[in-house]
């Protein structure tokens, strides 16, 4: 196991991360999980932390677990979300150390209608059109595939600061080089998404017209397959 003092730190960082998310409606009483890799091991939030423990994580409340899921440091149970978190960090962890799956307020409309989600501002066109990935229930390794395969042509941007896609019904996966990365793009994609949302009350952006396709696109093959 990683030495004792970068544990520490990051399960620290990920209890205050998760405290701030919350408090900024990027994770939310249902849920979303945090992820930060140290060495061979990876420190997760454990289940339930929204409606458990309202996102007040101690530092000891987060979970210590080996690549392949066994529990070596925690009392809690693992998230549902586990899998995809291990998957893109055994996939892309020489990119990047950090996962958030966000309930961002925004963002997750575009979740409810599978739509994947075109940059519309400065602050976002560095992470390209964030895309809709097939359906899987929470628990399954099918989830974890199909996410790792939205991820898979933009690690590149995990590289420079985080890489994300869209879960049909679910929310948002986002891995980022570090833990401030990661935090730094949900909150930056859910204003994107607030923007658009806000800009079809007023008539919409020109903005959106280079995308349009792209959506549409996205939306009918998700209607085909489902």
């Amino acid at each position: 196991m990683s030495d004792t003092s970068s544990l520490d730190e990051m399960r620290a960082i990920i209890a205050e991360t998760g405290t701030r998310l919350f408090d900024r409606h990027l994770l939310d009483m249902a849920g979303g999980n945090i992820s930060g890799r140290v060495g061979e091991v990876v420190c997760i939030s454990p289940r339930y932390s929204g409606p458990r423990y309202h996102w007040s994580l101690r530092p000891e409340d987060v979970m210590i677990v080996a690549m392949d899921g066994t529990i070596l440091e925690g009392s809690g149970e693992l998230s549902r979300e586990s899998k995809v978190h291990l998957r893109l960090h055994k996939e892309f962890g020489e990119a990047g150390t950090a996962v958030i799956h966000a309930h961002s307020r925004n963002l997750l409309v575009f979740a409810a209608m599978a739509r994947s989600l075109p940059p519309v501002l400065e602050a976002t066109r560095k992470f390209g059109v964030v895309p809709v990935v097939d359906y899987a229930p929470a628990h399954s390794a099918e989830l974890s595939e199909y996410v790792a395969g939205g991820i898979r042509p933009n690690v590149d941007r995990i590289r420079k600061q985080a890489a994300a896609v869209i879960a049909p019904y679910h929310g948002l996966f986002a891995m980022g080089k570090d833990l401030d990365s990661a935090a730094d793009a949900v909150e930056r994609l859910d204003t994107n998404a607030y923007c658009i949302l806000m800009g079809q009350m007023i008539g919409g952006s020109p903005m959106l017209a280079d995308e349009s396709a792209q959506m549409e696109a996205t939306i009918k093959a998700f209607d085909q397959k489902a």
